[in-house]
């Protein structure tokens, strides 16, 4: 069948195109715009107007850092926390991409909150930066349409968009969580406790479906006592590991389906001295992972990868390239260091019988 061609974005409205819907000079549009007075009641009001109808953003940025092309110079980075390694790792590549074509990157932290998602994109795209990669905390993303149609070049990063048909960067987490699982019970373990992130996440409801069908494949159901969601900080996560474990049918084996996540079950094992005795697998790798005793096993993504292509794609969006929105998968990869291999009681060695007197 074949394909339609993608349909080619209308340009950003500028400061002439409202002087010229509401009949005045584009002075005098400025002169509105930024809140000057001395402008008639009646020109005041067509301005506004003008702006609302044709959804025009003023552009704060000065005058001596746009290109004759009418672009910043700048994309901007909406990320889940700038702290978080994976963030840190997404932001890094998509600045080492941009150093190469003369481009800043502006980036802020959605801290898994709508509003500040929604904050962020009006300070970023009031700015006029040139494209947006977002990692959206919000459940849909269609008040970006706005921007998409006005030709901005928007691309989605770990989370797949919502209501609006952008480009997208994501990776397979219920494959990489269900590899966990299985890596987890080939050595032994059929008592896996589930430690996740925030059930509002997308990735972390594939994480948790990638758990429960991995076990149900071993004929496994977990035990609800074994399943904790929305665990956000590693003081979150030590917590909940440290009642699992101190249950009357404890766990095993740990998946931990986020990095913080997994840090802090770390120290939860570590403090009751069971970080040789319960085996761990992570989702998503972290500094120093391989230098703890035992080495953290992860199921590990490459946002460095993920930060390439999504700026590769930003970038021949902006050299003119159009093509129907597609969504690019960077695969995960399984990292035995250690900790997961740690075997349970289906594969460890019977006690010896202490010796008569």
């Amino acid at each position: 069948m074949t394909q339609e061609p993608a349909r080619v974005p209308a340009r950003r409205p500028t400061l002439r195109d409202v002087a010229l819907l509401a009949g005045v000079s584009t002075k005098t549009a400025s002169r509105v715009v930024n809140g000057e007075g001395g402008v008639a009641a009646a020109k005041v009001a067509a301005v506004q107007q003008a702006v609302a109808k044709l959804d025009y953003r003023p552009n704060f940025t000065a005058s001596s850092l746009r290109r004759l092309n009418g672009r910043t110079a700048a994309i901007a980075a909406l990320l889940e926390d700038v702290a978080n390694p994976f963030s840190s790792a997404l932001h890094r590549a998509l600045e080492d991409v941009a150093r190469d074509r003369g481009v800043m990157i502006l980036a802020g932290s959605v801290d898994e909150d709508p509003e500040r998602e929604r904050a962020l994109v009006h300070a970023f795209t009031t700015r006029q930066a040139d494209a947006l990669v977002v990692v959206p905390a919000s459940e849909s993303q269609r008040y970006l349409a706005g921007e998409v149609n006005a030709g901005t070049p928007v691309v989605f990063v770990d989370r797949p968009p919502v209501g609006v048909d952008v480009d997208a960067v994501l990776v397979d987490n219920h494959a990489g969580a269900a590899e966990a699982v299985h890596h987890l019970v080939a050595h032994g373990h059929r008592r896996v406790a589930y430690l996740g992130d925030l059930l509002s996440i997308a990735t972390a409801r594939q994480r948790f479906q990638g758990f429960k069908e991995a076990l149900s494949d071993h004929g496994i159901r977990p035990s609800p006592e074994h399943i904790v969601h929305d665990l956000h900080t590693e003081g979150d996560a030590e917590r909940a590991a440290l009642r699992l474990l101190a249950g009357e049918a404890p766990p095993t084996a740990l998946f931990t389906a986020q990095n913080l996540v997994t840090i802090g079950a770390v120290r939860a094992l570590r403090e009751l001295g069971r970080h040789h005795e319960v085996a761990l697998v992570g989702f998503d790798d972290f500094p120093l992972a391989d230098l703890l005793q035992p080495p953290v096993t992860v199921v590990a993504q490459d946002p460095s990868a993920m930060g390439r292509l999504a700026a590769g794609l930003v970038f021949r969006r902006l050299d003119g390239e159009h093509w129907t929105p597609t969504v690019h998968f960077v695969p995960t990869r399984l990292v035995v260091r250690g900790s997961g291999e740690i075997p349970g009681p289906a594969l460890s060695p019977p006690a010896r019988p202490g010796r008569s007197g």
